[in-house]
């Protein structure tokens, strides 16, 4: 039986809790790719990046590989994600109606 190699993965408290992002920005350089995850609030002009990952060109593509797989898994089980006729727009507004109290 061959021996396969294990890395041990540790999972702090805080970053288990995760961060929640709506709006994703894309860069990169001949060297890297940088992630930055935003989240936009509906009525507020001004939106923080909540985490930034930097990747190498090859970790970025098998993060596409990987988020295409799983994708493709989520729809099988639970339908087609139903995309936006332009993918590119983002409904700053997010759709909904103002509130007042």
């Amino acid at each position: 039986m061959e021996e396969q190699n294990q890395l041990n993965i540790e999972l702090s408290e805080e970053i288990a809790e995760g961060v929640y992002s709506n709006l994703a920005i894309i860069t990169h350089s001949n060297s890297e790719f940088v992630l930055d995850f935003i989240r936009i609030m509906p009525g507020v002009p001004k939106a923080k990046v909540k985490s930034r990952i930097i990747l190498t060109p090859e970790h970025a593509k098998r993060l596409l590989i990987a988020l295409q797989d799983n994708i493709e898994k989520f729809e099988t089980v639970n339908g087609r994600i139903k995309m936006p006729d332009d993918p590119s727009s983002f409904p700053l507004n997010f759709g909904g109606t103002v509130g007042q109290a």
